[in-house]
């Protein structure tokens, strides 16, 4: 192959199927491997009719579904970022421990976004309706 069909190939329907495989390999090893991410794509799947069928606007909706998603995409970087230091060495080391917790630390806050959101936007929903349903009863 010359270096011309090299280039081609890699920026073709090939390497665009490649990344694909590779993407839902990804997604298959931590839903069948990583407790938190299995916990965060149920959440996220019994929330998606929610934000689906709350009575708010397409950008409040968007903000719901894309708050949900960040929140996955950042537990997989956190359990990439965790195989790899995994991977480098078996021996406790405080950069280890470091880039362990750093990970942690974006899953935590991407948690804390995304609740952020529900709270401003579904929140005043939710709290509409158990204020009519006190008032009618």
């Amino acid at each position: 192959m010359t270096v011309k069909n090299e280039r081609r190939a890699s920026i073709g329907p090939a390497r665009l199927a490649g990344a694909l495989r590779y993407s839902i390999a990804g997604f298959r090893h931590a839903t069948r491997h990583e407790a938190a991410f299995q916990q965060e794509v149920l959440v996220s799947l019994l929330l998606l009719p929610a934000a689906l069928l709350l009575p708010v606007s397409a950008l409040e909706r968007l903000i719901l579904v894309v708050s949900m998603l960040f929140v996955i995409v950042v537990e997989l970087l956190n359990s990439a970022i965790e195989a790899t230091v995994d991977r480098i060495s078996a021996e406790r080391h405080p950069l280890a421990g470091q880039a362990k917790d750093m990970g942690s630390a974006a899953v935590f806050t991407a948690l804390v976004m995304s609740a952020l959101c529900w709270a401003v936007i579904a929140g005043p929903v939710v709290a509409s309706w158990l204020a009519r349903a006190v008032g009618s009863g």
